[in-house]
């Protein structure tokens, strides 16, 4: 059992959010939280009658006294489970709060003010624009970028990994958190939060809850709720003046008892813990939502544009092929791209020397004795390499080494062009070398792609996704890279403004668009996704412009966070069903019971042969409350997620959920009303 399913069997089982979660039922109790709740505030409403009704009749001597009594307390029960739903799923988010609070420390800050001088102030103190520096041991007062310094900080306490990173000036790393820990060296850091607006705080609202929004599916469900309440309350209070026309008037125990039965419960009382476990299940994944209306566009996704490196491929292109010019032998080529790559950091450069070394036996040693002069990387040139003695090496892009030659009315020979076309169209990246201006052949890189990746791309597609792989490469090397990992489309060459084509593109046509980003130049497109998820080592602008931020920086998660969203709207249909089927059966128990003894010709409805009309009305409320306990483990954890079309899903959906709706109350009433006739209570 890994760490997540270890932290998903406690939280369900957990003695403080259980005690907190029943504490939390009672509270919800008041009518000014209940109202948001149209439906069970209409059960609360009859609760609280039938209360009064009882007392009345105790004081008076009338009635059954047994039986409005149990009719009472099930009805406080529905109430309470209900509630006790919602508090279960707001507890798990309260304890996650908890541990957050605790990397919310009142710090002490160095804010830089005049002319390099500094003063000692309390984080609260701190204004966005301020400039602080943070040394080796020191708590980051809050929110900002990097604007001098790199240093290893300690971010456990908001991912809950233990490994530290890097952070450093520039770049799309430059974003830190307030709460996190400096563990080495010093960097300046300018706030970009006010107090109570910083990333953690918004982390500690949504998490507990306390700044959750309905989304608009689930206002839309609740209209719809709260319209069928008004229906069955109007057939229910209009039934009366028929009841006593016809000679079988009704007591309030009884109208009220079918009222509840009737009326959608089961999913009114459900329907806000869906929505919060479904925020829960993404925090769980290290994914802050910044509102539950982005879970549940992620469950309404068309198009996933995903980048190709480090999401689709392993990241890290790998030299497995050196191919050397007519003339040149292979030797002579590893040893050129070996001395053009030692003073190559980049894991390309060093997966060159690993490969010559392993394959042509050459080590560096050789080549301390040439006196070597490098010549760095330029993203203008594109070009690298070494000058020694009177050789000059480079390494590059095929079309910046062939212009390099060129100056010297040099050409790369037809056959190695071949190469490199071949290459390319393969999915690898190739790179030229050359010596004194003489092209001397190709090295091969190949991009892995990440293992399973294809069929993961394969249950997108059976749900209707169409995924589209965005590349900074050459279109033949994307066109190969997109065939094998099995995407449906890709845009190569992309720059900023083309993910924000593409994305006002396929939302002209109506589609919802989900794409991940972690650098400034993400933020444009992140900002216009129907749901962007920034990467949290990302810069601030990426975080702020996204819906969600992933606090493990994990590109690939995009597609959970699409399955998560997915599980969301597909446990909110299922129990939907299973709440309307419900009511249909309970219909046979409570209707027979009623007007049975003025109209016998109804004990034909009587299908389930319950023993009395008072059995046949308490065993309906008892298990109109049980259910909802019974419920409660599934809208937490969520239907199963299967990858499948929404034609299959609704045939799932109405064979369990619809039939097991309509099964489910037969059975459980009819043992209901046994237990109850055994145990002489009614």
């Amino acid at each position: 059992m890994d760490k997540r399913d270890r932290r998903k069997k406690q939280s369900l089982t957990d003695r403080k959010i259980l005690s907190r979660a029943i504490a939390d039922s009672f509270r919800k109790l008041r009518p000014q939280t209940m109202i948001k709740n149209p439906v069970m505030f209409v059960v609360e409403v009859g609760a609280t009658l039938t209360t009064i009704q009882f007392f009345w009749n105790i004081f008076h001597h009338t009635g059954q006294i047994g039986f409005d009594f149990q009719i009472t307390l099930w009805l406080w029960f529905t109430v309470l489970f209900a509630n006790f739903a919602e508090a279960m799923a707001e507890g798990r988010g309260k304890a996650q709060a908890e541990t957050l609070r605790k990397a919310r420390t009142e710090t002490q800050a160095r804010r830089v003010w005049g002319d390099d001088q500094t003063e000692i102030v309390p984080s609260s103190k701190l204004r966005a624009g301020d400039i602080v520096i943070v040394s080796a041991g020191e708590f980051i007062p809050g929110d900002g970028e990097i604007i001098a310094g790199v240093a290893s900080v300690d971010e456990s306490a908001i991912t809950g990994e233990s490994a530290p990173v890097i952070r450093e000036a520039g770049g799309d790393r430059s974003a830190v958190t307030g709460g996190t820990r400096v563990l080495s060296d010093e960097i300046t850091v300018r706030i970009s939060s006010n107090p109570g607006e910083t990333f953690l705080d918004r982390m500690i609202q949504l998490v507990e809850g306390a700044s959750r929004q309905k989304t608009p599916n689930e206002i839309a469900l609740n209209i719809l709720l709260a319209g069928l309440t008004i229906i069955f309350l109007v057939a229910v209070v209009t039934l009366q003046p028929f009841a006593i026309y016809s000679g079988a008037p009704q007591n309030l125990f009884v109208l009220i008892s079918l009222l509840v039965c009737l009326i959608p419960t089961t999913i009114g009382a459900l329907l806000s813990a869906i929505g919060i476990a479904g925020m829960d299940r993404l925090i769980r994944r290290n994914v802050i939502a910044m509102s539950g209306r982005a879970v549940e566009a992620a469950g309404d996704v068309d198009v996933l544009l995903l980048d190709k490196t480090g999401t689709i491929t392993l990241g890290n292109r790998q030299a497995t092929a050196l191919y050397p010019c007519k003339n040149v032998s292979e030797l002579d080529l590893a040893r050129a791209a070996q001395f053009a790559s030692l003073a190559d950091e980049t894991p390309e450069g060093r997966s060159i020397v690993v490969l010559a070394k392993e394959k042509y036996g050459l080590r560096g040693h050789e080549f301390a004795q040439h006196n070597p002069s490098f010549i760095p990387f330029s993203a203008h040139t594109r070009m690298s390499g070494v000058d020694l003695d009177n050789r000059q090496i480079r390494k590059g892009a095929p079309d910046a080494i062939a212009k390099y030659v060129a100056e010297q009315g040099r050409e790369v020979p037809p056959e190695t062009k071949q190469v490199v076309t071949e290459i390319a169209s393969g999915g690898g990246t190739p790179l030229l070398v050359a010596q004194d201006r003489r092209v001397l052949g190709v090295i091969a890189l190949t991009d892995v792609v990440k293992g399973g990746i294809r069929e993961r791309f394969d249950h997108l597609r059976a749900m209707g996704i169409r995924t589209v792989m965005i590349t900074g490469d050459n279109p033949l090397t994307a066109a190969a890279i997109a065939r094998t990992a099995g995407v449906d489309d890709f845009l190569a060459e992309a720059k900023p403004e083309d993910k924000m084509a593409l994305i006002k593109k396929e939302q002209a046509q109506g589609r919802l668009v989900a794409m991940a980003g972690d650098g400034t130049n993400d933020a444009p497109a992140l900002a216009q996704a129907d749901v962007g998820v920034a990467m949290n080592t990302g810069t601030q602008a990426a975080k702020e412009a996204g819906n969600m931020v992933d606090l493990d920086s994990n590109p690939t998660k995009l597609i959970e966070i699409v399955e998560i969203g997915k599980q969301l709207l597909i446990t909110r249909g299922a129990l939907t069903t299973f709440s309307v089927a419900n009511d249909v059966a309970k219909y046979f128990a409570i209707i027979p019971a009623m007007f049975s003894v003025a109209f016998p010709e109804l004990q034909v409805l009587n299908v389930m042969h319950l023993a009395t009309p008072q059995s046949a009305v308490l065993s309906a409320v008892i298990f109109n409350a049980l259910i909802i306990i019974a419920l409660i483990p599934l809208s937490l954890r969520g239907v199963r997620y299967r990858p499948v079309g929404a034609a299959s899903l609704l045939r799932r959906n109405l064979l369990i959920y619809g039939l097991g709706g309509v099964i489910a109350p037969f059975v459980g009433i009819k043992l209901i009303d046994m237990l109850l006739v055994h145990l002489h209570i009614v």
